[in-house]
């Protein structure tokens, strides 16, 4: 697999990262993105990277289970990333990666060894020598322990579920409330109890909880801290 901008070095060389981890619907992924562009650093979705693979496996019928062909998958495939869209072997394919059919099995290649080293060792390459921000579930505590900006968002269960219950309607899809807060509820729980890096905070990450606060004020939190801890960031 090939990220856009990708170098042959260790990622400790990077500038400056910050990481944001949480569940689903805490709105880690909106955040992240605008935060980015508001300090001028480069923005990595990794759970876009997941979503790709599982795309890519699906489309040729593979197995999670089965490494040979995970394997070949992952070193044929040309992935690039250019926020906000995700090209996989020269397609667009930003929109297709958010379909329900993904959401429902992306978990299944994310808990692939194989698939979770190799995202990693891609995603620590593709730090290098930038500016990040960075957010998925395990950004703080596996793929960038040395980050010195480190936040876990998250929300109440029912907040969330009414967050993820609007996206998908500007995405066409009608879902109820009870089915997202029943499918948020077991991928929470699956999630936390994992053997393969488990969700949940890094010791020195920020526990910010959006329940009550609107996108700009979680972005104006984010950005002083980020400001405080790292000193003057200039785009």
């Amino acid at each position: 697999m090939e990220l856009d901008g990708l170098v042959d070095a260790s990622w400790e060389q990077t500038t400056l990262i910050v990481t944001i981890d949480g569940p689903a619907g805490a709105g880690k992924s909106t955040a992240a993105r605008q935060l980015a562009s508001r300090l001028g650093f480069d923005h990595l979705d990794t759970g876009a990277m997941y979503r790709a693979v599982t795309l890519a496996c699906l489309r040729r019928g593979i197995d999670a289970r089965d490494e040979t062909a995970l394997d070949g998958v992952l070193t044929e495939m040309d992935l690039v990333l250019e926020s906000p869209h995700v090209l996989l072997n020269g397609e667009d394919v930003s929109l297709a990666i958010r379909e329900p059919a993904i959401t429902s099995r992306v978990k299944e290649f994310a808990d692939s060894a194989k698939v979770r080293q190799f995202m990693v060792e891609a995603q620590r390459r593709f730090a290098v020598g930038r500016r990040l921000v960075t957010e998925g579930r395990d950004q703080g505590t596996v793929v960038f322990p040395e980050a010195p900006c480190k936040f876990f968002l998250t929300a109440d269960e029912a907040v969330r579920a009414e967050r993820r219950q609007v996206e998908l309607g500007e995405s066409g899809h009608v879902v109820s409330l009870t089915a997202l807060r029943d499918q948020q509820r077991t991928r929470d729980q699956e999630d936390r109890e994992r053997s393969l890096a488990p969700l949940r905070p890094a010791e020195d990450a920020e526990i910010v909880d959006s329940s009550d606060l609107t996108l700009d004020e979680v972005l104006d939190h984010l950005e002083q801290r980020v400001r405080e801890q790292m000193g003057p960031v200039e785009k």
